[in-house]
């Protein structure tokens, strides 16, 4: 039985930092570390891992008790939105495991972060008491900054688990989820206005295409819209692609180029055949399947 996170922390630019945080979730036994994706604009590392659901739970906890430690999110400035240390930590089952499973790990993980490490912990997804009421996108409103407000003047921004304070580590969200796609498009300008427009014309909260998140930032230089696809089977990457690249083109500006960041479903791949992703990097070595076989967690024949 395993499960998957691609657990988020607010660190992308001190490497001594992410090396200790990454080592936490290492030496918790059957563990196996997939990916590292860290960028300096976003000052954010996606660290991807997989492993049994009781270790996966106690290599989360290490990370998040370090991540306490050595970020100080007073002093954390960054492109991507964030509420904490530990900004999000996903559990995602994979070979053996459910979504029900998950989800029964993810509060008793949520559980144990605010009583030991006494930090604001938010249920979300599948996880979440109530997951439409509670989404990703609303418990980061106004970030950090926000938050340290609001969990302490709004109703609905009471954590489900530690105390309705936020130190300077933060809050940190908690959830179950089923497997997405993190990808992030430059466009040839610099103006960010650019990346919002397209970013709400595209994303399913502004009547884009379904299953697909979206934001507009400007990072390295030029305007960027970052994506979830939360469904590729619903929403795949040729689709997004060819809807992007009309959007740019209804602006006046083209793709520049193209990076998946974390880990992707051989299936999704294979969907996109033949459509350019205008990939900087070859993905051959960030498809989740050949990882899973690559650090002895699964044969390949019994991959899924």
């Amino acid at each position: 039985m395993l499960v998957f996170s691609a657990v988020n922390v607010s660190e992308g630019r001190q490497q001594s930092v992410i090396d200790a945080l990454v080592a936490a979730v290492c030496a918790c036994q059957d563990v196996r570390l997939l990916d590292l994706h860290s960028d300096s604009d976003h000052n954010r590392s996606v660290i991807s891992v997989a492993g049994p659901p009781a270790a996966i739970s106690d290599a989360m906890f290490a990370l998040m008790r370090g991540a306490s430690q050595l970020i100080d999110m007073d002093n954390h400035e960054g492109q991507h939105p964030r509420i904490g240390a530990t900004d999000v930590v996903p559990l995602v089952p994979l070979q053996g495991s459910t979504l029900a499973q998950c989800c029964n790990l993810a509060r008793g993980l949520g559980a144990r972060v605010g009583r030991e490490l006494q930090l604001p912990v938010y249920l979300y997804g599948a996880a979440a008491n109530d997951p439409g009421a509670r989404q990703l996108a609303d418990i980061r409103r106004g970030g950090y900054e926000g938050l340290r407000v609001g969990i302490q003047s709004e109703a609905q921004r009471q954590p489900d688990f530690g105390p309705s304070l936020l130190g300077s580590a933060g809050a940190v969200a908690v959830g179950a989820r089923g497997t997405l796609i993190a990808w992030n498009v430059w466009l040839e300008t610099a103006d960010v206005r650019v990346a919002q427009r397209i970013a709400r014309r595209i994303r399913a909260s502004g009547g884009g295409l379904p299953a697909l998140q979206a934001l507009g930032m400007y990072v390295g230089g030029r305007a960027q819209v970052s994506l979830k696809l939360m469904d590729h089977r619903r929403t795949g990457l040729a689709t997004v692609m060819g809807t992007l690249r009309h959007e740019a083109g209804r602006e006046g500006v083209t793709v520049y180029g193209s990076e998946l960041v974390g880990l992707i479903p051989q299936a999704a791949l294979n969907a996109a055949a033949g459509c350019d992703l205008q990939l900087l990097q070859s993905p051959e070595n960030q498809v989740l399947e050949r990882r899973l076989v690559e650090t002895g967690l699964v044969t390949s024949g019994r991959q899924r």
